[in-house]
């Protein structure tokens, strides 16, 4: 018997109210601009959490996209393809594959997820140097309780893992090639899951409620634990990502620049980071408009200098620079360089310097500015090159 047309969303609609009230009352609001974004940020948000809530089949999982263009959040990196599949701690679970030609491919198990108050515990993180792949790109992994013998590929899921994160991670846009992943749960092959019941619906619905503001409350809060204490208009030396993979280093700040100012940022080119990007971040902590602008750059989309040095400028006015990063109206932000796939720690002589100028001062501060000019011809042809290879990787 139906009781009323929202006896199984009405949770759900409650929580979207109160999502909406913490978008129109964040701290960074300060334009029509920023609201804008946050509207755009909810509705993101809420498709991410309907499809974490349905995918939650620990029995039966499958990887989902974590983020994307339409679901971003916790500063995403533009270069990543993220999946990540519900698991628990005492079944075991197959993965197979196929190795793409991208720069890194990586896996993580996490005990919990992310809320306003900790960052969940990284049980286990690797990349594919440590599993034995095919000579046709193929691979078989296995995920599980502790056991002897297991053999090569297997990996054990330590108390409390509840979820595995894949990322893809491409340095080149436009040559490099996703590869396959799927999951199952060991012997399940053949077999269905519970047709879900009303009362199964019911709780899927009040999940998705529960997932949107804590996805909300916590990437409002995530900047206050690792940018807030920095000096504005700095980036730290570079360090092994909070939470993160091992052989992953990043350095990170946020800015604030007046319409005439722009920021150079000076870093060496990692020989032993097959993978090192940058990018800018709106006040909601997700990625700006990184198909239609460029607001990041990986090293090898990057102009590199002769001395070996890659020097990006971020600004709002055009300079004509191949390294610019568009603020695209965000005076205030968040910037991160990441290293991934590293053989080695980095130091501080690998990190980067910042300098804040006004941008007519931009030809005496690079230099190598006059090489690094260019055309307005070839910048449409960059941007066009960028919406090609998102929409080509969006497809798979």
């Amino acid at each position: 018997m139906i009781e009323n047309e929202f006896s199984l969303t009405r949770g759900f609609a409650d929580a979207i109210v109160e999502a909406e009230k913490l978008i129109a009352e964040a701290p960074h609001v300060k334009t029509e601009q920023d609201l804008l974004e946050g509207y755009d940020y909810l509705a993101g948000s809420i498709r991410a959490s309907l499809q974490m809530a349905w995918a939650y089949q620990r029995d039966f999982p499958y990887f989902t996209a974590s983020t994307g263009p339409y679901t971003k959040m916790g500063l995403d990196n533009p270069d990543t393809l993220y999946f990540n599949a519900n698991i628990r701690a005492d079944r075991e679970y197959v993965v197979t594959g196929v190795r793409g030609t991208t720069a890194d491919l990586s896996f993580q198990i996490l005990n919990g997820d992310y809320s306003p108050v900790v960052v969940p515990d990284s049980l286990a993180a690797f990349d594919d140097r440590e599993i034995e792949i095919g000579e046709d790109g193929r691979f078989e992994l296995r995920f599980g309780p502790a056991r002897e013998n297991p053999g090569p590929n297997y990996f054990v899921l330590g108390e409390g893992s509840s979820m595995l994160v894949v990322r893809e991670v491409y340095s080149d846009w436009a040559t490099e090639r996703r590869g396959e992943i799927r999951i199952r749960c060991a012997g399940t092959a053949g077999q269905a899951p519970p047709v879900p019941d009303r009362s199964a619906l019911a709780k899927r619905y009040g999940v998705t409620g529960k997932i949107l503001l804590s996805r909300l409350k916590t990437f409002l809060a995530f900047p206050k634990w690792f940018y807030y204490d920095l000096p504005v208009n700095t980036l730290t030396e570079p360090r092994s990502t909070p939470g993160g993979l091992t052989t992953q280093f990043s350095s990170a700040g946020h800015y604030e620049l007046a319409g005439e100012e722009a920021m150079i940022i000076t870093v060496p080119r990692c020989a032993d980071a097959p993978y090192q990007g940058i990018q800018l971040g709106s006040l909601w902590y997700v990625s700006l408009d990184y198909i239609n602008h460029q607001t990041s750059l990986t090293a090898d989309q990057a102009r590199v200098d002769p001395d070996g040095k890659l020097r990006f400028v971020v600004t709002e006015r055009d300079p004509g620079l191949a390294n610019w990063l568009e603020l695209t109206g965000h005076d205030r932000g968040y910037v991160q360089i990441r290293w991934q796939r590293l053989a080695r720690d980095l130091g501080p002589e690998d990190g980067p310097v910042v300098e804040v100028v006004k941008a007519d001062e931009l030809p005496d501060r690079l230099p190598y500015y006059d090489e690094a000019r260019v055309t307005p011809e070839e910048w449409t042809a960059r941007i066009a090159a960028r919406q090609d290879a998102v929409a080509a990787r969006m497809l798979g």
